[in-house]
């Protein structure tokens, strides 16, 4: 299976919906999708990974090295990793959690309270 990244904008937030397999071949396209949010304005970014399938580290670098990318421009973002999405549970939130990094990100259970200023993030 191939990566598909779909941008959209709610409200002020650009919301990346990616789906597929995140891995050392198909994270330059997140990577890129990301920075051309920033370079098109946008501060504030979603990544929706509940269609995500599989993430390996080269996955995991890619959502690091786009928290460090929105921090340093003064930007938010925030994850989508529902309990239950991609069929059988969250594999990126597994693995985040595997790997220890999971409470280094916001994250919310769909794009409605991602972009809600009001809700909080789901805890770690």
């Amino acid at each position: 299976m191939t990566l598909k990244v779909d941008e959209a904008e709610q409200g002020s937030w650009a919301v990346l919906r990616i789906s597929g397999e995140l891995d050392l071949v198909t994270s330059p396209v997140v990577r890129q999708s990301v920075h051309d949010a920033v370079a098109e304005g946008q501060h504030d970014v979603v990544l929706d990974l509940s269609e995500v399938f599989f993430c390996d580290s080269s996955g995991v670098g890619v959502l690091i090295a786009s928290r460090r990318l929105m921090k340093s421009c003064g930007g938010r973002l925030r994850l989508i990793l529902p309990a239950r999405g991609a069929e059988d549970g969250s594999h990126v939130n597994k693995v985040l959690g595997a790997l220890g990094v999971r409470r280094l990100f916001d994250v919310y259970p769909d794009a409605l309270s991602a972009t809600d200023a009001e809700c909080r993030p789901l805890s770690a």
